[in-house]
């Protein structure tokens, strides 16, 4: 067999080698491209595995076992769609949910979506302290205490602190969450009957499943998720240029928000299902699994039941902040001058006073509150759906950005999953 010449052999190694430097140099400048845009996704995602959300996948884990569980990867699966949707939405309009609502269809709009998003938020960011008064009652401080405390540092944080500062305290926050899926395997679950149960669909035995597969949509695709994802990647400034990358942070945001979610019903139905317990907060699931999974799994689930309440605590309020400051259109942003009047900051010190003095009023039903709001978000949710998916169809607002038919009619099926939940609910308490 004849050897190529020399100086082919050379330049074929030459021509190698620089194609393996070009690959080392573009590794770390995708690298960099991803982390310039990590954060909208990931907390948008992560901050869905709330408190509420906590207390509603432990009880749909403790009261149904494995049954239901598909709901969850059902619900990330439609939480990847909308948020990549909202997404793309900020990146090529560079506004908001509301902003963008009240540029295309008027201030009288604009108005109904800021009320609405108000009234679906309040209850949420109620629970949010809820879940700081109750992971403090562990250790024993009351919530009188915890509550207002969190409450303080958070509206500081929030106001006093620059973007980039906020963003990390709040990623930093979100890692925590990890400690869930360390429980669910604590737990030892039966790994067979898991997989069946979140891949194989069947339907609620009663009235009780039904209200618990519409709260776990609801706390998965929340509303305030939706109209904070877009408003954060506007505040971001992430552009259609750097997009690419901001939709792997959101599958990354989604997909862990899921397999979170899911460690927590799991942790309860392999521990909690069988004994026929019945859990009212997180902090009664944290509390039942001491004689089953051992004293290590309570306090990981509690420090993680903290760590969520934090970071959702300055989240939903955020999320909320946005959303009033742009409806009366005006400046909405975490990088603004916080020593003097601003609406967003107003906005959000006075939604963190009014749920923490809700939450520290002694004997305020605060469970009942907490999982009514997961219901009213499945409610509200098909309005924020609807206005999303007209809005990113509406070539007047996304111009050549308009996606493909089969795209647009994928998020018609969607919203039409959404709303045959929500009517299933009804139907099944009449």
């Amino acid at each position: 067999m004849r050897r190529p010449p020399q100086h082919v052999v050379a330049h074929h190694h030459r021509g190698t080698g620089l194609r393996f430097a070009a690959l080392r140099s573009a590794r770390p400048g995708a690298w960099a491209a991803f982390l310039a845009v990590l954060g909208p996704g990931l907390l948008a995602g992560l901050s869905d595995d709330d408190p509420a959300g906590i207390t509603t996948y432990s009880i749909l884990g403790t009261e149904h076992g494995y049954r239901l569980l598909w709901i969850i990867p059902a619900s990330t699966i439609l939480l990847v769609q909308f948020h990549l949707m909202a997404v793309q939405l900020g990146a090529v309009t560079g506004k908001g949910f509301v902003a963008l609502v009240r540029s295309r269809w008027g201030r009288g709009w604009g108005y109904a979506a800021v009320l609405g998003l108000l009234f679906a938020n309040f209850g949420t960011i109620c629970a949010e302290y809820a879940g700081i008064a109750a992971a403090g009652s562990l250790v024993g401080i009351p919530s009188w205490v915890s509550a207002p405390l969190a409450g303080a540092l958070i509206a500081l944080m929030v106001v006093m602190g620059s973007f980039k500062r906020v963003e990390r305290v709040l990623l930093i926050v979100s890692s925590t969450l990890a400690l869930y899926i360390i429980d669910g395997v604590l737990a030892g679950p039966d790994w067979s009957a898991v997989a069946t149960g979140a891949i194989v669909p069947r339907m609620p035995l009663n009235t009780s499943g039904w209200v618990a597969l519409s709260a776990a949509l609801g706390t998965t695709l929340a509303p305030w998720g939706l109209a904070f994802i877009q408003s954060y990647a506007v505040d971001k400034k992430i552009t259609v240029g750097t997009l690419k990358w901001a939709r792997v942070d959101v599958v990354i945001g989604s997909l862990l928000t899921g397999v979170v979610g899911l460690a927590i019903a799991v942790a309860c139905a392999a521990t909690l299902h069988s004994t026929n317990a019945h859990v009212e907060t997180a902090a009664d699931a944290a509390m039942a699994l001491r004689p089953l999974a051992g004293a290590f799994a309570t306090v990981l689930f509690g420090a993680a039941l903290l760590g969520a309440s934090l970071l959702a605590a300055a989240i939903v309020p955020i999320a909320t902040a946005y959303s009033i400051a742009e409806g009366v259109n005006e400046p909405a942003s975490l990088g603004l001058d916080g020593h003097h009047f601003q609406w967003f900051y107003a906005a959000f010190v006075g939604l963190t006073v009014a749920a923490v003095s809700v939450v520290a009023l002694p004997g305020l039903p605060l469970i009942p509150l907490i999982y009514a709001s997961q219901v009213v978000n499945a409610v509200v949710l098909p309005l924020h759906l609807v206005a999303l998916v007209m809005l990113a169809a509406d070539a007047k607002v996304v111009g050549e950005a308009r996606p493909p038919r089969w795209s647009r009619m994928g998020g018609w099926v969607s919203v039409g999953l959404v709303v045959a939940c929500i009517v299933s609910l009804v139907v099944a308490t009449r």
